[in-house]
């Protein structure tokens, strides 16, 4: 009986100690599962969080595609709809659009046209003033013109001279020198004074070559008005005689009369051919203004000559 009760006891503390071993077993093994199934959970909040990140990426990626707001990743991405792995810096530089320049705004822009207005008038308006400035005639520069043919001199000699004719494109012997001569009442032939030029210059409104050169042909057009053309034949006597002889050498004489009546008097190839053959040696004033007057009233077959006339002995000698 004791010895029964007693081996019943012992299978019962081991029963006792199995199932609390069991129990323990159990519990471990719960926890265990608890913990892999919290593990698991874990790991798939993360995994959807990444991938509700990465759709929510792809939803505005195709939305600014629409919008044309962002540059075409490849066709067969597209097509597809396949996301390909990437970093965040990738997925971000493909996903947000190319930084727009900021329009300005309504009175920035008219500012901005304004300014480019003001800009074009400032250089159209200089450039005309500039303009301007050089039509109008200028002393100073005239004055500087002068001297680059003078040098260091108050005039303008035969050497100085002869420069100045090639630059204007003129002759020396050509007429439309004795017209310029006459404008600006040069006083000895083949010199200007400073004071001849600035006064003729002047009232001709030249101050540079250029500008002489344009007024050419408004010298040679003064030829063609009787009353200028009588001015500047007797002050041709006076400017090309020497200045200590009151007549005009014979040699002299012919030059300056082929200059000025050799294309207009049909009857000067005769006139110069007797002067060629005569025994003059001068031509005085009163000779020479007869010859011009002669020249004008007498017609070619001197049908209308009076040999009573008050003409020249110079001029009857001829006839």
């Amino acid at each position: 009986m004791g010895a029964g009760s007693g081996r019943g006891g012992g299978v019962r503390a081991r029963l006792w100690i199995g199932s609390r071993a069991g129990a323990g077993l159990g519990r471990r093994r719960v926890q265990r599962c608890t913990k892999m199934h919290s593990d698991a959970a874990a790991v798939n909040f993360q995994l959807n969080s990444h991938l509700s990140t990465l759709a929510n990426i792809h939803k505005i990626y195709h939305t600014l595609n629409r919008l044309n707001l962002t540059e075409d990743v490849g066709q067969d991405d597209h097509q597809t709809g396949s996301l390909r792995s990437c970093s965040s810096s990738d997925c971000f530089s493909k996903v947000m659009p190319p930084r727009k320049k900021r329009r300005p705004a309504a009175g920035d822009d008219l500012s901005a046209k304004k300014s480019r207005h003001d800009g074009m008038y400032r250089k159209y308006d200089s450039t005309r003033i500039k303009a301007e400035e050089e039509e109008v005639f200028s002393s100073k520069r005239c004055l500087e013109w002068f001297y680059e043919y003078a040098g260091t001199d108050d005039v303008v000699g035969p050497e100085g001279m002869e420069k100045f004719c090639e630059d204007i494109g003129v002759e020396p012997e050509n007429v439309v020198m004795l017209v310029l001569a006459w404008k600006l009442d040069a006083q000895n032939m083949g010199y200007f004074t400073l004071q001849e030029w600035l006064k003729g210059m002047t009232s001709l409104q030249c101050d540079t070559t250029e500008k002489l050169r344009n007024s050419l042909d408004y010298l040679r057009s003064l030829l063609n008005e009787p009353t200028n053309f009588k001015l500047i034949y007797r002050y041709a006597f006076d400017f090309a005689r020497e200045k200590d002889q009151r007549s005009l050498d014979i040699n002299t004489a012919k030059c300056m009369l082929g200059l000025l009546l050799g294309k207009a008097w049909s009857l000067f190839p005769v006139f110069h051919q007797f002067l060629e053959q005569s025994k003059y040696k001068v031509i005085n004033k009163d000779q020479w203004c007869n010859v011009l007057e002669f020249s004008r009233t007498i017609n070619l077959d001197l049908s209308n000559y009076d040999e009573d006339g008050a003409w020249s002995s110079c001029l009857c000698a001829h006839l």
